[in-house]
């Protein structure tokens, strides 16, 4: 991916899970690979450097701690305006 330099990445999944599950993290070029591989599924993307830093202290696989939900939800809440969502359609339609 061309264009700004990209410190830190992480993905997150939810939709099945009870709580979103940290997927993917990395710094440098694996960071901007997590965007490449994000763009080319068509995965809406956020920046908050302070939000990838305490999500890259979670450990691959596991679901984030409670004391991020409110920081997550308030990105999850803008992906599903994106798309037209409301909350639960993740779990009925789970997506990329």
């Amino acid at each position: 991916m061309k264009g700004p330099y990209v410190k830190k990445a992480v993905a997150l999944e939810y939709g099945a899970n009870a709580a979103p599950v940290l997927v993917a993290r990395g710094e440098g070029e694996l960071a901007r690979e997590i965007l490449r591989r994000a763009q080319e599924q068509g995965i809406w993307v956020a920046q908050d450097e302070q939000l990838v830093a305490l999500l890259s202290r979670v450990e691959l696989e596991q679901e984030i701690p409670p004391e991020l939900y409110t920081a997550v939800a308030v990105i999850l809440s803008w992906v599903y305006w994106l798309r037209g969502m409301k909350p639960g359609d993740e779990k009925r339609h789970p997506t990329s």
